[in-house]
């Protein structure tokens, strides 16, 4: 295994972090303030906007997809790109149109959209045009099994009708959310991973009623399109806006999630570097008990601890990348599984520790901190809880070694 980093990666690496210092961070402080003055608003503030015609005037744009279509990066080349988009989670992204949902729906359009799909909604989306949006998860049933959804999508003539509700979707709040990928059920009869299908809706049709925006932890998460709850009552599509062919939607879905769970944890390695930073920071800015928190043993512990774990999850983050590039997702599914498991519990140890360094100001507005954790905290549930990746990797572990007794 070799994790060095070639030449374009280390260029374009170099030239982001330059775009962040000229483009990113110094508009934070105007982004949260234009936020906040705008409460209504469930879109990204105005501030973003140079800094995506910045990105897209350098090159920095598209990054995740392979292919012509975007950056034409492996994921181990991503890798190290997209941590540093996850310094500033809620801006880089966006401005180099690298931000879920969208990615994970790119994604699928590319695999799988037929030319048709792919010029109504791939083209607009991959030109940051316009946002979109996944509706799988449903507050009926535990979602954390797919096969368990209850969204019906059932063909009349050249048409098909969808019921159902969603919610927690991702980005739907958005108006800018043009188009959702929708989940359902064509055939309940079937065998469980083939009753599911996928369907593109668009948010104007008659019968498509966002209720009303979800809170995680307390935070609307306006900036990025919030996540909306969502009715479908006899919702009428075109058969061709169907993706794939019916029963194809559970096996589509994990090709959409693979790549999705480790762009998380790549984002994720980013968020943990900056918490230390800060940590460090703020530990050096304060006295307690007549000497700076930096000099404090259990501060030291906390930050030696962070660059350790820090590490490890960048490893193994690198580890699952090179195996997707090299043997396939399907061969990377163990590596994939582990990381979707170690990247959020290990990162929302390090900002824990640097809301508790940051005193009372870790739990306020005033540093970033406290909604990073509550982020981190989603990532635990967001693209399948903890433990049903732990109970699958278990399984295959206990079967590998079954099979050589």
């Amino acid at each position: 295994m070799d994790f060095a980093l070639d030449a374009r990666t280390l260029e374009l690496r170099e030239q982001l972090t330059a775009f962040m210092d000229e483009h990113v961070y110094p508009i934070e402080a105007t982004y949260q303030e234009q936020l906040d003055a705008a409460p209504d608003v469930w879109a990204p503030p105005p501030i973003i906007e140079p800094a995506k015609e910045a990105a897209r005037s350098q090159g920095l744009w598209n990054l995740f997809l392979p292919g012509e279509d975007g950056a034409g990066l492996t994921n181990l080349q991503y890798a190290p790109l997209c941590e540093v988009l996850g310094r500033s989670l809620h801006i880089a992204p966006v401005a180099t149109n690298c931000a879920a949902p969208d990615t994970g729906n790119m994604e699928v359009l590319h695999m799988f959209g037929t030319p048709e799909q792919q010029e109504q909604w791939l083209t607009p989306l991959l030109a940051g045009e316009i946002r979109s949006a996944f509706a799988m998860t449903e507050p009926r049933v535990a979602s954390s099994d797919a096969t368990n959804i209850e969204t019906s999508i059932v063909r009349d003539g050249d048409e098909y009708v969808i019921n159902g509700r969603k919610w927690y979707i991702s980005g739907a709040m958005n108006p800018n959310a043009k188009v959702f990928i929708l989940m359902g059920k064509t055939d309940p009869s079937a065998d469980r991973h083939r009753q599911q299908s996928m369907i593109l809706v668009p948010r104007d049709t008659p019968g498509v009623e966002v209720r009303r925006g979800m809170k995680v932890l307390g935070y609307d998460d306006r900036d990025h399109g919030g996540h909306a709850e969502i009715d479908f009552t006899d919702v009428r599509v075109p058969a061709s806006n169907l993706i794939g062919e019916e029963g194809a939607g559970f096996a589509i879905a994990q090709a959409r999630l693979g790549p999705g769970r480790i762009h998380h944890c790549m984002r994720l390695t980013g968020i943990a570097e900056r918490s230390l930073e800060l940590m460090i920071d703020r530990a050096a800015s304060r006295v307690a008990f007549g000497k700076p928190l930096s000099d404090q043993g259990v501060i030291r512990d906390w930050i030696a601890e962070s660059r350790v774990r820090i590490e490890q999850l960048r490893l193994l983050t690198l580890k699952a990348a090179w195996l997707m590039d090299t043997v396939g997702n399907k061969g990377a599914h163990t590596e994939i599984q582990a990381i979707k498991i170690a990247a959020p519990a290990t990162v929302e140890w390090i900002v824990d520790k640097a809301v508790q360094v940051h005193g009372a100001g870790g739990l306020s507005q005033d540093f970033p901190v406290a909604e990073w954790y509550a982020q981190v905290r989603t990532l635990r549930f967001a693209d399948g809880p903890d433990e049903v990746h732990k109970n699958a990797l278990a399984r295959h572990e206990i079967r590998r070694r079954s099979a050589r007794d």
